[in-house]
């Protein structure tokens, strides 16, 4: 299913000085950063739901981050957070998950048990794979012996269903857990190691490829050089 249409623009980073939104009167606002990877998984999930009617956007310089956040809306002070009929909700997949039950449009978490269960495996997997694999940059080891092994599981759980070249066939929260990783991976170890991370892994790379169809995160996207 092709994901609703989500040209927009998006608003100004808010810094340490500027004037709070009033919060908790009603209005869904998603806290973010535009570089963050976690926080860009809730904002892929706002756009492939199309709910930029529905969500305002508050983004944040996470280096100069106004005080008035961790005071009023959010005490563990990180991003993403939602906003939503005055409660707030945190924590970048636990975001997803919250905006795919309490809003409409195309599904993220697969109504298939079989499907939801391994897409639960994935985004559990999804801490670990981060770990190895952004552990990787700064080290001085090998990265085919490092991160290989992570990458070669990726490539394996690609396989398992046969419907589509996503974790679970169709896209779903299982991509959105990993994809902003992986492309900051790809650009930081291509770059310092020259490892090329689809390398010998067919499935994973026409994973990114159709990735790159979702405009849901195109729209989201780094620029290599930030």
């Amino acid at each position: 299913m092709a994901e609703a249409q989500s040209r927009v623009v998006y608003p100004a980073i808010y810094g340490s000085d500027s004037e709070p939104p009033v919060v908790h009167d009603g209005t869904t606002r998603l806290y973010l950063s535009y570089v963050c990877p976690y926080a860009r998984r809730a904002w892929i999930a706002v756009n492939y739901k199309g709910l930029h009617g529905q969500v305002q956007f508050v983004p944040f310089d996470l280096k100069n981050r106004p005080a008035w956040y961790k005071e009023k809306v959010y005490p563990l002070n990180k991003v993403p957070a939602i906003e939503h009929n005055n409660n707030v909700t945190g924590e970048s997949l636990e975001v997803v998950k919250y905006i795919d039950a309490n809003f409409d449009g195309p599904k993220l978490v697969p109504e298939d048990p079989g499907k939801k269960e391994f897409a639960d495996e994935m985004v559990a997997y999804s801490a670990t794979f981060i770990k190895v694999v952004w552990g990787s940059f700064s080290s001085e080891g090998d990265a085919a012996t490092e991160v290989g092994p992570t990458l070669d599981h990726i490539e394996n759980c690609l396989t398992k269903f046969g419907d589509g070249h996503f974790f679970v066939g169709q896209f779903s929260i299982a991509d959105i857990a990993y994809v902003t990783f992986v492309e900051k991976a790809q650009v930081v170890l291509l770059e310092k190691k020259n490892y090329d991370i689809t390398a010998g892994r067919p499935h994973f790379k026409t994973w990114i490829e159709e990735m790159h169809k979702i405009e849901a995160y195109t729209e989201t996207k780094v620029p290599p050089h930030v």
